[in-house]
């Protein structure tokens, strides 16, 4: 290992003869899809940096799929094999995204992460909280519009104009709701959480509900980072967007600096026989 220490993460046969370009893999919340990222999106195109927002099963594009964590976890797995090919990579997961993030860059065999932003999921998908998230939607979904008039107005009252419409751009997966939900309580994420040794930064609105088992998230990684964005909740990447986009900065920096500095023919997977 390199020293710098845990912060060094191996890659796959890729050199670093040159100067690369930091890669960045998007994964979405429930109900949502990659539409949620376009301000994101275009913040990182007019800097010249290559992103990929990926639609996990039953969601956006792939609204007519069942979803399962196997194919999720494959969705993102294929996301960033394919950005590592190119450049370090940098995810960037939101609530659910972020807790299927934290457990993919948390499995047995590391992955070709460089880094994490893990948005608005520090509580684990287990036990009453789950339980009472999943009435609560249930019964929300059996509103006579399945509760798109009660989401619209949730929207208007606390997201910008310029980002209200991200959220419902690629369709609403209410039919995937209760499924994925479920299966998010399989994941064994404190396990997961305890093994990233990489950049780590918690991003959770002051507002945000799935603050439940912050400190727990804290304490299970010591080297993260938490950021908490003021008057916000749990929709931070559209509710203060420029606040967020300030967050990618930081770990595209902070990925840039690891790469530039890592010997270049090192950089080979830590975890390979």
């Amino acid at each position: 290992m390199s020293g710098r220490g845990r912060w060094f993460v191996h890659r796959p046969r890729l050199l670093y003869a040159e100067r690369v370009t930091v890669q960045i893999v998007l994964v979405h919340g429930i109900r949502t899809s990659a539409t949620m990222w376009r301000s994101q999106l275009a913040y990182l195109e007019a800097h010249g940096i290559p992103a990929t927002a990926v639609d996990l099963p039953g969601h956006g594009s792939r609204m007519a799929e069942d979803f399962s964590l196997h194919e999720a976890l494959h969705t993102i797995d294929a996301a960033v094999r394919s950005a590592a090919t190119r450049g370090p990579v940098l995810l960037v997961g939101h609530s659910m995204g972020g807790l299927l993030s934290l457990a993919y860059t948390g499995g047995p065999q590391r992955p070709p992460v460089d880094a994490l932003i893990a948005a608005s999921c520090t509580s684990l998908p287990q036990g009453t909280g789950l339980a009472a998230y999943r009435m609560i939607a249930r019964a929300v979904d059996r509103l006579p519009d399945r509760g798109m008039w009660l989401t619209k107005r949730i929207l208007a009252a606390t997201i910008p104009i310029e980002t209200r419409s991200d959220f419902s751009a690629g369709g609403y997966a209410l039919d995937t709701q209760d499924t994925a939900l479920r299966a998010l309580s399989a994941l064994d994420l404190a396990t997961a959480v305890a093994r990233i040794d990489i950049p780590l930064w918690f991003v959770n609105g002051q507002y945000d509900q799935l603050r439940l088992t912050e400190s727990l998230f804290q304490r299970l990684a010591p080297h993260a980072e938490l950021i908490v964005v003021p008057r916000t909740t749990h929709l931070v990447t559209a509710m203060r967007p420029d606040v967020f986009n300030a967050v990618l900065r930081l770990g595209i920096a902070t990925v840039d600096a690891a790469a530039a500095s890592d010997p270049p023919t090192t950089r080979m997977d830590a975890r390979e026989p």
